[in-house]
């Protein structure tokens, strides 16, 4: 355990969001101790997060916790928590498929894997669902190389490629056993494909699902009603009390506009992202499959497992395909992989600011 006046870290730019990756070794074993650690780190509570990490924005708060795994199928653990900005709130409740991508990087560096000589592979447990996921990367002469050629929507330049691909998980596809919901005289689809999502025509609530994430945010008619919606999905998806909480997401889609399958524009819970994280593409794919589904009918559905998700700045391409159940049952997802990149910002010692008064409120998951 390194001293608390200092602590090292790596900062990475995992795919469109940006978080502090640490060694569960280098911070306190009590999660309330981590959790107003990583306040501190991170400059929270404040809105423009000026004493510390963060980035004001919550795609910028984000902490990577990283260990070697017992789990019989993974060499790693990765622990997700979001960290509130004008909070004091420190969240398990939920994964990040971007920060994911920075994973086997980061375990690859700080030796909780060995490199391969031309590629690894790293098998990836996230601890805040129980889920799996392995990401390849290149790792030329056993060491990590982030230069390359992928591009992805929402990060100027190129980096090397980062496969993700995550086997079919355990929870229920559709968590409330229905294709469609009707919550607040509109018709959802609750699914869960990595990441609880709800699934909304943008056009239910008299929007058209082009606008600029900033134009969303200032609608406040729009707010509430998409809260609304939120905490009785969430009861109903079987996640408790989600007042306090960034799941299910909340997706709005339209028809696309710029070849792909379709229009998206998610918060997550209050601010409009700008673009959508992979967990939630994951679940979107899967739920425009479903025949029935919100989104099915107004999705242009391409041959082949492939969907372009569009997002306010570009698209995410991913790769799921969806199964009828046995006998009858509700539909599974099969397989979804995604390409995603990473690169390493800064590693070095970071220096939280001194202990203070305010609370922490641990927003605490069934794996926390």
């Amino acid at each position: 355990m390194t001293g608390h006046d200092e602590l090292r870290c790596m900062l990475m730019r995992g795919g469109t969001s940006k978080g502090a990756y640490f060694l569960a070794g280098d911070l306190p074993a009590d999660p309330a101790a981590r959790d107003d650690l990583l306040l501190r780190v991170m400059g929270s509570p404040d809105p423009r997060q000026i004493d510390g990490m963060g980035g004001a924005h919550p795609l910028t708060s984000k902490v990577a916790v990283v260990s070697a795994s017992e789990h019989p199928e993974a060499d790693v653990d990765y622990l997700f928590l979001q960290v509130g900005v004008d909070a004091p709130e420190v969240s398990d409740r939920q994964n990040c498929g971007n920060l994911l991508a920075g994973v086997g990087p980061f375990a690859v560096e700080r030796g909780l894997v060995p490199a391969g000589e031309a590629e690894t592979s790293v098998r990836i447990r996230m601890v805040n669902s129980d889920d799996l996921a392995t990401a390849t990367f290149p790792t030329p002469g056993g060491r990590v190389d982030y230069t390359g050629d992928a591009e992805i929507s929402g990060v100027p330049g190129t980096a090397a490629a980062v496969v993700i691909e995550f086997p079919p998980g355990g929870s229920p596809l559709l968590p409330t056993g229905n294709v469609r919901d009707t919550i607040a005289g509109t018709e959802v689809t609750c699914v869960d494909n990595g990441m609880p999502t709800v699934l909304l025509a943008a056009s239910d609530l008299k929007i058209t699902g082009y606008e600029a994430p900033k134009d969303l945010e200032e609608d406040l008619a729009l707010a509430d009603r998409l809260r609304e919606i939120r905490l009785t999905a969430g009861r109903l998806m079987g996640l408790g009390d989600v007042e306090h909480t960034t799941v299910p997401k909340m997706t709005l889609l339209a028809p696309p506009r710029d070849g792909g399958a379709v229009t998206t524009r998610t918060f997550i819970p209050v601010r409009c992202h700008t673009s959508i994280g992979v967990l939630g593409a994951a679940s979107v794919g899967a739920g425009l499959r479903i025949e029935g589904a919100v989104g099915h009918d107004l999705a242009r559905l391409p041959d082949g497992d492939r969907l372009r998700i569009e997002h306010p700045t570009g698209f995410l391409d991913i790769e799921t395909s969806v199964a009828d159940g046995a006998e009858g049952a509700r539909p599974v997802a099969r397989r979804t992989a995604v390409v995603r990149t990473a690169r390493k910002i800064f590693d070095g010692t970071v220096f939280p600011r001194s202990a203070g008064t305010a609370p922490v409120r641990h927003a605490q998951g069934e794996n926390g």
